[in-house]
């Protein structure tokens, strides 16, 4: 018996890790002649980002469903997951980008809050680890939702709670961090974080991210200036000042808040949710694992999805083979990350539209014609 595991990412816009899985075992299964002494198994991956809850119920945790603040004050349906002690909260589902009423951007306004409406939910479930991902934010506000959702006071010089968003902290006079929730410094915080931005100045969140959240020009000096206010305030309260640690600008700004209020610590998105999934685990016995995403290009090799999920592959002693919307990799590249073969829609779509519109369709035919020859 021959076992391959698909283990895809996300294709971004498209479809989701499991859509994509599930895709390519229905053209391996397909394919002509089938071999019935072959065993497909699927286990969609992520890397913190929108999917992580999605790849953390395939892998055996239980979805919680939960009702919480969405990036702009509206409530949304949300879960967080949790297995024995641990819980995964991902950002995405509940304060990300998707989440914005009509796909209308709100750089100014949009919150972290729901984020940490979903931690706290964990840590009244009595938790002790804690798994943060967050990828795909909407906002730009320093974490500043997610400690008011946790319990700290932020003021401004009325006395009343700032406003949502990372324009209200221009307002923000006063922070207090002594009504935290009682559980949030018992238990272990880890954020799921593939970027080394700093909090502020050129590199920093604003700067960096803010445009892609919709910030102009002079939104983006405002948030950047914000931003350092609030971190101003945050070092008088706490002693020590984080703004420039690698990963402090991470989702707006949410890394800070977890580091520096509340003592996270962050750790390489794909390598944290390998580990949660226990991936190692699921390669047992496995001889070829197709990874896969929108685009493998040179930031997938910088430690994404396809190459983290190629790295444990490859030291289980399986092979490794790629699909992707586009490759943009040349067969040198993709031998020295560990796969032996790419696989693009691309290659069979008329158009960049139809690979998009009909990605499952083009997958289950590159899944029957290509990936026959390496089981």
């Amino acid at each position: 018996m021959t076992r391959v595991l698909v283990a895809p990412d996300k294709f971004k816009g498209s479809l989701t890790a499991t859509e994509v899985a599930r895709a390519l075992r229905r053209g391996l299964n397909a394919a002509a002649p089938p071999r019935q002494d072959v065993e497909v198994r699927c286990l969609p991956v992520a890397d913190g980002g929108e999917g992580t809850l999605d790849a953390a119920v395939a892998a055996g945790y239980e979805r919680v469903p939960a009702r919480a603040t969405g990036p702009t004050g509206e409530q949304v349906d949300t879960a967080w997951g949790r297995l024995d002690d641990t819980a995964i909260v991902e950002m995405a589902d509940v304060s990300g980008l998707a989440r914005l009423p009509g796909q209308e951007l709100a750089p100014m306004t949009a919150t972290s809050r729901g984020t940490g409406e979903l931690v706290a939910a964990a840590l009244d479930a009595g938790v002790r680890r804690l798994v943060l991902g967050i990828g795909g934010s909407a906002c730009t506000d320093g974490g500043a939702g997610l400690l008011q959702a946790l319990g700290a006071r932020l003021r401004d010089r009325q006395g009343e709670d700032v406003g949502h968003g990372g324009g209200a902290l221009g307002d923000l006079a006063a922070l207090d961090l002594s009504t935290l929730h009682p559980r949030v410094r018992e238990v272990e915080l880890v954020v799921a974080c593939d970027v080394d931005n700093p909090l502020t100045g050129p590199h920093g969140a604003a700067v960096t991210y803010g445009p892609q959240k919709g910030a102009s020009g002079g939104q983006v000096t405002v948030l950047d200036a914000n931003l350092a206010h609030f971190a101003d305030l945050l070092a008088d309260e706490t002693g020590k000042d984080l703004r420039d640690s690698a990963g402090a600008g991470a989702a707006g700004g949410v890394g800070f808040a977890v580091v520096a209020a509340l003592g996270g610590v962050l750790r390489p998105g794909i390598q944290l949710v390998l580990d949660l999934l226990d991936f190692q685990r699921h390669l047992e016995g496995v001889e070829l694992v197709v990874v896969g995403e929108g685009t493998l290009d040179a930031q997938s090799l910088r430690g994404k999805a396809p190459i983290g999920v190629t790295r444990l592959a490859r030291e289980a002693g399986a092979r490794v083979v790629a699909v992707c919307g586009v490759n943009e990799l040349a067969a040198r590249e993709l031998e020295r990350a560990g796969i032996e073969a790419a696989y693009a829609i691309s290659d069979l779509a008329p158009t960049p539209e139809a690979s998009m519109r009909d990605a499952a369709f083009y997958l289950e035919r590159l899944a029957a014609e290509h990936l026959p020859r390496h089981v």
